[in-house]
């Protein structure tokens, strides 16, 4: 079909209304269309008459159709002939890579998740032999719906014309180059990208994370030279594919989604925020019942007696609140000894609840005393403790939730720098149910001479843990002895620890 006989309102397969031209190149237009049967948005490519590549994009978006990852973009329909060859895909709303990074680098955390999410999106994409091979900020999504979205699959090579003899090392450097930029707000290329200055060089080598960006964890530097600066490699060995992109960051804690309550009719609202709104409105009036007394016979009085009987029996109800009320105030008045006497417990412990004050902890640690090194993931403990409910500390990855039966336990430990009585420890968990978690207290780090003082089984989201009975001790200790589910494996996730304490021991 040629652009110059497609406008907007040109309706595709008597169904696709294209509406808005979003971009035009080399002979191949991007539109943003409506799905009239469906009643959602969708986006469309079609092709001048000069396109030399039709067969290869509309053979690109079937393939890719077939891909059930909902991390990847959706392909709806494809079609090719002399007059009539489009493709129809999902239309993604959010903020790329490029939005994201608008107010300078991302959280190392943040960017490492949203990078994970990619990589294993494209692993799966690559056991069905699809590449991406032009990955840049663009592509990567944050979307409305709070999930990651890899725009462009196979379409956007096709597209361009690329091709090369060694995809999956392609797409394992394309992630470490969206990593990078996550990571560093610049990209690691001779040219600016979407907005994105050039990374720094020294010595005619890009500069690693580490050294654009202070606090980039060592292990995320690490990563990102082995996935795209082979100049800064020494010796560690490249990743070579997706899914090895994909396990290296296995163990990074993953963006947080938020939970959505779509409307009753998600196509229509889909279309526009403001449309959506106005039906939960419509649906809203509606739900008042209409009134039935034209129903009635007008001479029936059934109604006022039941009316007046009830409203009897609320006054009467309303007395009884007030008397009860006052004979409480006057008993109080009246006798203040017995009333302090009996509830002395009750006061106490509500006074020092109310007393008890959030306390920072000096530092935090990964707890591993049974493991091969004592330590876990103790370069991300911090994030634990960094006040930003988004960072998180997370244990490492096994096969199963008894921690692999490698061992009986694993956590973060904190260390409140004094000994202090400890009220009550509250612990954001991952969302999944499964955890099962013990609080520890003591003078000393050692496992032994940490003592349990609450348990909390079945755990998930903010978690409350207080101590059956007083507990004082300088060291603090979030011990996992079982570990939810969390992409296929099992691992612990603790989002934001806060300590309260009445006062110093």
């Amino acid at each position: 079909m040629s652009t110059s006989a497609v406008e907007p309102g040109t309706r595709l397969a008597e169904r696709f209304r294209l509406e808005d031209r979003v971009s035009e190149s080399d002979g191949a237009t991007l539109w943003k269309a409506i799905d009239e049967i469906l009643a959602r948005p969708v986006a469309v490519h079609t092709f001048g008459p000069d396109f030399p590549r039709v067969h290869e994009v509309v053979t690109a978006a079937r393939a890719a159709s077939r891909l059930t990852d909902p991390r990847l973009t959706q392909v709806f329909d494809a079609a090719e002939d002399d007059d009539h060859s489009y493709v129809v895909s999902e239309w993604v709303t959010g903020e790329s890579l490029t939005d994201l990074l608008s107010g300078g680098p991302l959280e190392p955390d943040r960017a490492a998740g949203l990078v994970a999410e990619a990589a294993e999106a494209l692993a799966h994409a690559h056991e069905a032999k699809l590449y991406h091979l032009c990955l840049r900020p663009a592509h990567l999504v944050w979307t409305t719906g709070n999930t990651v979205k890899v725009l462009g699959l196979a379409v956007d090579a096709a597209l361009s014309g690329l091709t090369t003899d060694q995809p999956a090392l392609d797409d394992a450097e394309g992630l470490g180059r969206l990593l990078y930029a996550g990571l560093t707000g610049h990209w690691p290329g001779d040219e600016e990208e979407g907005g994105l200055p050039a990374a720094p060089m020294i010595d005619g080598h890009f500069c690693s994370p580490r050294q654009v960006t202070a606090g980039v964890p060592n292990y995320l530097d690490t990563v990102t030279v082995r996935a795209c600066l082979p100049e800064s490699r020494k010796g560690q060995g490249a990743l070579a594919s997706p899914s090895e992109v994909a396990e290296a960051l296995a163990d990074v804690a993953r963006p947080m989604p938020i939970a959505i309550s779509y409307p009753s009719t998600p196509a229509v609202a889909s279309a526009s925020h403001t449309e959506g709104l106005d039906i939960a409105h419509r649906q809203q009036r509606t739900l008042p019942p209409q009134p039935i007394m034209p129903r009635r016979p007008p001479n029936q009085g059934g109604g006022n007696v039941l009316n007046r009987v009830l409203m009897t029996l609320v006054v009467l109800l309303v007395i009884a609140a007030v008397g009860v009320g006052a004979w409480t105030i006057g008993r109080s008045l009246g006798g203040p000894a017995t009333p302090e006497a009996s509830s002395t417990p009750t006061t106490g412990k509500s006074s020092a609840s109310a007393s008890a004050q959030a306390v920072k902890p000096a530092k935090a640690k990964g707890f591993d005393p049974l493991g091969d090194d004592g330590d876990e993931k103790s370069d991300i403990a911090g994030l634990a403790i960094d006040g930003k409910p988004s960072t998180a500390w997370t244990t490492s990855s096994y096969g199963n939730a008894e921690l692999g039966n490698l061992k009986k336990g694993v956590g973060l430990l904190l260390d409140m720098g004094k000994s202090m009585q400890i009220s009550d420890v509250v612990a954001t968990l991952a969302k999944a149910e499964g955890s099962s978690v013990d609080l520890k207290v003591g003078d000393s780090p050692d496992l032994d001479s940490l003592k349990t003082v609450a348990t909390q089984k079945a755990a998930s989201g903010k978690t409350t843990l207080t101590p059956e009975e007083p507990a004082s001790g300088r060291y603090v200790l979030i011990w996992f002895t079982r570990v939810p589910a969390d992409a296929g494996q099992f691992r612990g996730t603790i989002y934001e620890v806060v300590v309260h304490s009445p006062g110093s021991a």
